[in-house]
């Protein structure tokens, strides 16, 4: 059986190896705890969603061209590919715990994944948006959220695409300690978003065997100073990046937690390279 770790390994698989199926029987009491735990969590999601962003005035439906690649200079769309990628990746371990095949799991935990971002993205379009700048039907949006759930599946079918991973940090910006926003990860200022690179498997079987599995190279992404008209400045940035299921510890437990934990940046040393530069001895 080819579980979704070993899909998203620091070792290249081939193309073969990625599309293997397991027969074996779904255990139908791990998937009702799965599907409970699921619909707890989105149950909650949707709840702090209304509190956040639906809390107004409802309207008909209507789409939103004015402001949509403003209000954040386009870093929302980074966030719409990154989470139902996430989720993807996530919930097809826990189909794999079910028994579930892992090219089945992982277009089911796609599915989810797109699935719950599409609901967010017509709820928007029935809300008045009171000033933000984002509420209404994005088709920018949308087609994040297609091509972030989108991507796990082309890393199943292509040893090439496994070697760049996204990966989400998050640290307070000052529009944040203001109490501009009640939660962090509705800050983009706060955000930071890194395509992680497993350098080993891109280099040379020369120099490849002497490089550690366990340290990517990473190029990271946040913005400052929005004004939600379209106003601020990106920030770009280079630096390491900890692949954790390079590190050599085995063990099925170590490899979900490491699967697990890899969706997030972990502090590293970075230089910001745009729009001026600056050493980070560790970036968070």
């Amino acid at each position: 059986m080819l579980t979704s770790t070993e899909l998203y390994s620091s070792q290249p698989l081939t193309p073969d190896d990625s599309l293997q199926h397991n027969d074996t029987t779904i255990n139908y009491t791990r998937l009702a705890i799965v599907g409970g735990a699921t619909s707890a969590m989105i149950a909650y999601g949707f709840i702090l969603q209304n509190n956040l962003w639906w809390k107004g005035e409802k309207t008909n439906f209507h789409y939103n061209f004015d402001r949509d690649w403003k209000y954040a200079i386009g870093a929302d769309k980074l966030g719409h590919f990154f989470f139902p990628y996430m989720v993807a990746g996530v919930y097809s371990q826990a189909l794999e715990w079910t028994q579930m095949d892992s090219v089945s799991a992982l277009w089911w935990g796609a599915g989810l994944g797109l699935a719950h971002q599409t609901f967010v993205e017509i709820r928007d379009g029935f809300s008045k948006d009171n000033g933000g700048g984002y509420l209404g039907f994005s088709w920018g949006d949308m087609t994040a959220n297609i091509l972030g759930s989108a991507y796990p599946l082309l890393q199943q079918r292509s040893v090439f695409l496994r070697n760049f991973t996204v990966k989400v940090s998050f640290y307070p910006s000052d529009h944040y300690n203001s109490g501009a926003k009640n939660v962090i990860f509705d800050d983009y200022e706060s955000t930071y978003h890194w395509l992680s690179i497993h350098v080993k498997n891109v280099l040379p079987i020369s120099l490849a065997q002497y490089y550690p599995a366990w340290v990517n190279l990473a190029i990271g992404h946040s913005v400052k100073n929005l004004d939600g008209f379209g106003g601020g400045h990106h920030e770009l940035f280079i630096g390491l990046d900890w692949n954790l299921e390079g590190v050599p510890i085995e063990g099925q437990l170590w490899k979900t937690i490491a699967k697990t934990l890899g969706y997030y940046h972990l502090p590293a040393p970075t230089v910001k390279i745009y729009p001026n530069v600056v050493w980070y001895g560790l970036k968070f």
